[in-house]
C-alpha cells in the first residue's frame, strides 16, 4: 500500500519530583517513499495541494533532507540488511506548513519484518539529530523488544542531556504502537505514541483541515502550553545547547 491514515494520540507523562502528563489527538499518515503513487487527489508527493509530503523535510538537514535516500546510505553505514521496503511514519504538510516532534523510518525484510527504526527527532530550536533504533545484530523486532539508546539530543529545556532511551515498536496489520521511556536516575518521561491503520483517502485529509487545520502551529503552540504548565510547577529551565555533530547516534 502506498499511503495509509494513522489516527490516533500521542501521551506524555513526566516522572520524578515533579509529575506532569497529557495527551493529545494525531493524524499521521505512513508512506512508501519510494513509490510514484497513485496518491490521493489531495495528496502529494510535491508541489502544492491540501497535503504534502516533501523529500526536503525529512532524512538529513531539516529542509535541505534527501528522504529515503539518507535512511538507506545510514542503514548501510551502520550495517544493517539492506531494506526490503521502507515506511515513513510522519505527519505532513497541510496548507504548507509542517512541524514534526519526530519522524519514524521503519525499514522492514521480505518476510515484513521490522528490523530497524530511525526516529528522526526535532526540537523548537531548529535543531534534528537521528537515533537508530535496532539490535546488535538487526534481529527481528517485536512487541517485547527494548532497545536503547543515550540521551545526546536536547528536547525539552526541563530535561538534562543525560540518561538513556528505551524504545519498544509494536507494529501490526492494524495498529502501531510506539513507546519511548526517557530514564534518567529518578526522572525522566515516557512518550507513546498509538494509531490505527487504514488506506489513505482525500476525505481523511480534509477531516484533519477541518478539526485542526494549523495542525505544526497547533503543535509548537502545545509545546509551549506544556512548557508554561511545567515552568509554572517549578521546573527548571536548561538553556538550549549547541546540537551533536552526528547526524545519527
Amino acid at each position: 500500500m502506498n499511503a495509509e491514515f494513522c489516527p490516533g494520540y500521542t501521551g506524555h507523562a513526566r516522572r520524578g519530583a515533579i509529575a506532569h502528563s497529557f495527551r493529545y489527538h494525531v493524524d499521521y499518515v505512513l508512506i512508501d517513499p519510494d513509490s510514484d503513487g497513485p496518491w490521493p487527489r489531495l495528496f502529494s508527493r510535491k508541489g502544492h495541494n491540501l497535503a504534502v509530503l516533501r523529500d526536503r523535510d525529512y532524512g538529513g538537514v531539516r529542509g535541505q533532507g534527501e528522504g529515503a535516500k539518507w535512511a538507506r546510505r545510514k542503514l548501510a553505514e551502520a550495517g544493517a540488511p539492506d531494506p526490503y521496503a521502507i515506511r515513513l511514519l510522519t505527519q505532513p504538510r497541510i496548507f504548507g506548513a509542517v512541524f514534526n516532534p519526530v519522524n519514524f523510518w521503519l525499514s522492514f525484510d521480505a518476510q515484513n519484518q521490522l528490523r530497524a527504526v530511525i526516529a528522526e527527532v526535532n526540537n523548537t530550536f531548529g535543531d534534528r539529530h537521528s537515533y537508530l533504533c535496532a539490535t546488535p545484530n538487526f534481529d527481528p523486532i517485536t512487541a517485547t523488544t527494548v532497545l536503547h539508546s543515550r540521551k545526546v539530543f536536547h528536547v525539552s529545556p526541563f530535561q538534562d542531556i543525560a540518561g538513556n532511551y528505551q524504545f519498544r515498536f509494536n507494529i501490526t496489520d492494524d495498529t502501531i504502537r510506539i513507546r519511548i521511556a526517557h530514564e534518567n536516575g529518578g526522572e525522566g518521561v515516557v512518550a507513546t505514541l498509538v494509531t490505527t491503520r487504514r488506506p489513505l483517502r482525500s476525505r481523511d485529509l480534509i477531516g484533519i483541515a477541518l478539526r485542526r487545520p494549523l495542525t505544526p502551529i497547533r503543535t509548537i503552540a502545545l509545546i509551549h502550553w506544556q512548557a508554561l504548565r511545567l515552568k509554572l510547577k517549578g521546573a527548571v529551565y536548561r538553556p538550549h545547547p549547541a546540537p551533536p555533530n552526528e547526524e545519527i547516534s
